[in-house]
């Protein structure tokens, strides 16, 4: 088993890193201890009030908690029944100040062909109150439709982008491709939706990030899957160009950006997988270098990147759930301790109160610091983990 190893910090500020009085010290509030997946979680503000909410999908519900007091709000119920919610694309798209919200459900990944037995897509249209019931508008869908984001265009306007977890018809990873498509909202969001593939070349594909990339208003995407992780990046003509950045097959990635803005990108391998790996650019090569750090995890589920510590890079949280490796869920938080960023020390965030099913990242508090929220699945509950 891998370990997470030490370095001795002697130079150019990195002394510090790794030192325990300088390590973000997390208390837990649980807000929520009756949840029965806790499939997705996003934070935005949902009312307008300019404090960050939490907004989980849950198998029968989705809901929001508002921030500070957490209560909860549940907007929708039972869209698929018997059929699980599994995921939620959460944004403000038009800029009222009050985040937009997109479902997916009907999971039921063992059937990869039939639409109206596997995978859905809804948009959730708000009423004046948003405490209250949403109304859903249900779209033309994939099977096993699994992940969703909205991602901002190069014409300023933003697209739901919808991720299925097998390409259509696929048994055990082989057959089509994956379809991930863009979904264009018309102003009316009970009309005609118009589509656009973006990939179709992998052949399963757990989750993937939106990505800020080179700077400009579109967002990039990092896609990865059992062939590897790929950046898409979208142009002004509505096309994606596809650069890989590893062959390994991944469940989880996330950007992250390094010392001086270099970026790198972090993955959980393979999917439900127990090796949390970090990829930087290699000169003069098309894939990029790779470096395990930690081969411990037991079905690694969820993944982040943020400056928890204020060292003006980024810092890796990771979930897991399973518990046949150590006999403990938890939740983990990695930091580097060389200026090259090639080794890491990890400490534990939640130790067996966590079967983590997703993760974000918040200053939630408004002090300046990133805050964690996770969502249990065996464990049942939803948690906030302050950043003090």
């Amino acid at each position: 088993m891998k370990a997470v190893a030490t370095l001795s910090l002697s130079f150019l500020g990195w002394a510090a890193l790794g030192q325990a009085a300088d390590l973000p010290k997390f208390r837990h509030v649980t807000i929520d201890d009756q949840v029965k997946i806790g499939y997705g979680t996003a934070i935005a503000d949902m009312n307008g009030d300019k404090k960050p909410d939490i907004i989980l999908c849950d198998a029968r519900n989705i809901a929001w908690y508002e921030n500070p007091s957490w209560e909860k709000h549940i907007i929708v119920e039972n869209l698929t029944t018997p059929r699980d919610h599994v995921c939620i694309a959460v944004r403000d798209i038009d800029g009222d100040g009050k985040a937009e919200i997109a479902a997916g459900a009907q999971w039921n990944p063992g059937e990869t062909s039939d639409t109206a037995k596997s995978g859905a897509v809804f948009y959730l249209i708000p009423p004046a109150d948003r405490t209250q019931k949403w109304t859903p508008v249900q779209l033309e869908h994939e099977p096993t439709t699994h992940r969703m984001r909205w991602f901002a265009t190069p014409t300023g306007k933003f697209d739901l982008v919808v991720l299925p977890l097998h390409g259509r018809g696929n048994k055990g990873g082989k057959g089509d491709g994956v379809r991930t498509l863009a979904y264009h909202k018309p102003s009316d969001p009970k009309g005609n939706w118009g589509t656009t593939l973006l990939d179709g070349n992998m052949h399963m594909s757990h989750n993937f990030d939106v990505a800020e990339w080179d700077g400009d208003q579109a967002n990039e995407m990092l896609l990865g899957g059992l062939e590897g992780v790929f950046l898409l990046n979208s142009t002004k003509d509505g096309t994606w160009s596809r650069r890989q950045i590893s062959n390994n097959p991944t469940g989880e990635v996330r950007q992250g950006t390094g010392a001086e803005g270099i970026k790198f990108v972090t993955a959980i391998e393979p999917m439900h997988g127990n090796q949390l790996s970090i990829y930087t650019a290699a000169k003069g090569k098309k894939l990029w270098d790779r470096n395990v750090i930690d081969d411990s995890l037991d079905q690694g589920h969820a993944l982040a990147t943020g400056d928890f510590m204020g060292s003006g890079s980024d810092q890796i949280v990771v979930g897991w759930r399973g518990t046949r490796r150590t006999g403990k869920v938890g939740v983990k938080f990695y930091y580097p301790t060389n200026e090259q960023r090639s080794e890491w020390k990890s400490m534990l965030v939640d130790d067996n109160e966590m079967a983590t099913e997703d993760i974000r990242i918040a200053d939630l508090n408004a002090d300046g610091k990133i805050d964690i929220v996770a969502a249990g699945r065996a464990s049942h509950n939803l948690k906030i983990y302050f950043n003090e």
